[in-house]
């Protein structure tokens, strides 16, 4: 995926192919499947023939002879996006629900369309993280939403009871989508939107983050400055296979619990140690 993106993809998807999944002996570890179909969104202006020249080149002649690019035509894409979309709710408390949607009663509702900054809880990774936040007592606590995009995780713990939020991402246009659907929720009272160079005036009890995994390693001792001790942290954006490098780049400054899994992506969860390990 992440050479997809080098390449100049605007989305990836995975998918099953057939209904034959396979199994672990583990309850706990996710589902994969005997085949699966990966679907890469380009610009118009991307070439062909460059692209299947790279991909086979990386791919193998036998994985290669799968490949086949489609043209997308023109249609209306909003009136696309509306259909199939339902409120998601996580936890007890939490729905998260487009505005041409009624959202169900006794539910602290986020509204928020598909739109600018990735995000509306469809995709298993912000699912995972909302799961996350919804099942913990945020009630007057600091947290940092790294890597915000539309701000779905910071603005859903706020509605959750966090009292401060900040809102980071290197993605200018992702901050003006957190911010605007920070003024819709009426929650912008709340929220402290930074651009990465610029630290939280304190250590946050929580933060969490829905990025890809090397930048999760890069960030590894910035996040342990981040987060106070005993604090929590949340990581995903993970596929199940990149958990445990991931577990292991964060364990000389977090107690790194236990892997959530949902489909072939995952989210480990830690403690801040109140001092760094001798490792």
């Amino acid at each position: 995926m992440q050479f997809l993106d080098r390449l100049g993809a605007e989305s990836v998807s995975i998918a099953a192919q057939g209904n034959v999944p396979l199994y672990s002996d583990d309850p706990e570890a996710p589902e994969f499947w005997r085949q699966c179909r990966l679907q890469a969104l380009f610009p118009v202006d991307a070439e062909p023939d460059i692209l299947i020249a790279c991909l086979r080149n990386r791919l193998g002649a036998t994985l290669a002879e799968s490949l086949s690019i489609d043209e997308l035509g023109d249609q209306d894409w909003s009136a696309s996006g509306h259909a199939g979309l339902e409120p998601m709710l996580f936890g007890a408390q939490l729905c998260v629900c487009p505005s041409w949607v009624t959202a169900p009663p006794g539910r602290r509702v986020l509204t928020l369309d598909p739109g600018l900054g990735f995000g509306t809880g469809s995709h298993p990774t912000t699912a995972l993280c909302l799961d996350w936040l919804a099942t913990r007592d945020l009630h007057g606590c600091a947290l940092v939403d790294y890597g915000c995009g539309s701000g779905i995780l910071g603005l859903s713990a706020a509605l959750l009871g966090a009292d401060v939020v900040w809102l980071v991402d290197v993605d200018a246009q992702a901050l003006v989508a957190s911010r605007a659907n920070a003024e819709r929720n009426q929650l912008q009272d709340r929220m402290r939107i930074l651009p990465p160079g610029v630290a939280p005036d304190r250590p946050v009890d929580l933060l969490v983050a829905n990025i890809l995994l090397n930048p999760l390693l890069d960030l590894a001792p910035h996040f342990a400055r981040l987060v106070r001790p005993g604090g929590s942290l949340a990581l995903s954006g993970l596929l199940a296979t990149q958990a445990a490098e991931c577990l292991a780049a964060y364990d000389p400054w977090f107690s790194m619990g236990g892997m959530t899994f949902r489909h072939e992506w995952a989210l480990v969860q830690g403690l801040r140690r109140s001092t760094a390990s001798a490792g």
